[in-house]
């Protein structure tokens, strides 16, 4: 009876799961419809560019070389720069829940780097870090405060009574961090993530629009101002809207998986 239920609500996750992306895919269709409608009433491409003109732009870029040296040093860059945010962020928040001294002292630090705006940062970044790092820099600014608040949240959330329970058994530090700590927590961090992922290809790009670093996105999205290239302009968008997805959605899986082998 047991094993016919679990199968039943497996079969009812995946039916759900089924009929969220096919929701998804009828809304992203109902736009690109309602695109190309308004590019075509508008009749003016250096304004607004049609989805197939779009596509035949990404057509154009995807078998250069250039191209992907460019994407290859953003992602470099900004998937670093998230890297170095989130072990900063993550080690910040365990020391924060240690100690309560160290939360006091990081409190107005993480939310003066959130209040600070983005283009304050990268200014002073490139001054002291220059054009080939700032994209680093800046990534990691926005990120750390991001996972800072999620895993702090997620540490003060865990159930006291169990962390009671493992002193009365004596059971070892790396066991509770194995069996307690990072089943607890690992939701928490990628919640952050999901949305640090996203804050690091905008802040990250738009640094490296500011400080031109060679053979980048943001210097192809800089060239495209110049020369009015309203197509490349969007394809160029699209591409990082894919590079931004496709990084949650690998930081995602390695999460999940993890948190699966920890509950077994």
């Amino acid at each position: 009876m047991t094993s016919t239920m679990v199968h039943n609500k497996k079969v009812d996750s995946t039916i759900a799961a089924k009929g969220a992306r096919r929701k998804m895919v009828l809304a992203i269709g109902f736009w690109l419809i309602v695109w190309q409608s308004a590019a075509f009433l508008l009749g003016q491409e250096l304004l607004l560019v049609s989805p197939l003109a779009v596509l035949r732009s990404l057509g154009t870029l995807v078998v250069t070389s250039a191209f992907w040296q460019s994407v290859g040093q953003s992602f470099v860059r900004i998937g670093g720069g998230f890297l170095l945010g989130a072990a900063a962020g993550c080690a910040c928040a365990a020391l924060a829940a240690r100690f309560a001294t160290v939360r006091i002292l990081f409190a107005p630090l993480f939310g003066m780097v959130r209040a600070i705006p983005v283009a304050s940062f990268v200014i002073l970044a490139l001054l002291w870090a220059g054009s080939n790092n700032l994209s680093v820099v800046i990534s990691f600014l926005m990120v750390a405060p991001v996972l800072y608040t999620s895993l702090l949240a997620g540490l003060d959330a865990r159930d006291p009574g169990l962390a009671e329970m493992a002193e009365v058994f004596h059971i070892a530090p790396a066991k509770r961090l194995r069996y307690l700590t990072l089943p607890a927590v690992l939701p928490w961090i990628a919640s952050g993530c999901r949305t640090a992922i996203g804050l690091a290809w905008k802040s990250g790009v738009a640094a490296e629009v500011i400080g031109l670093p060679r053979q980048t996105i943001g210097e192809r999205l800089y060239q495209t101002k110049l020369y009015l290239e309203t197509g490349e302009l969007f394809a160029w968008t699209l591409v990082i809207i894919l590079l931004s997805a496709a990084c949650e959605k690998l930081v995602t899986t390695a999460l999940n998986a993890a948190e699966r082998r920890l509950c077994r």
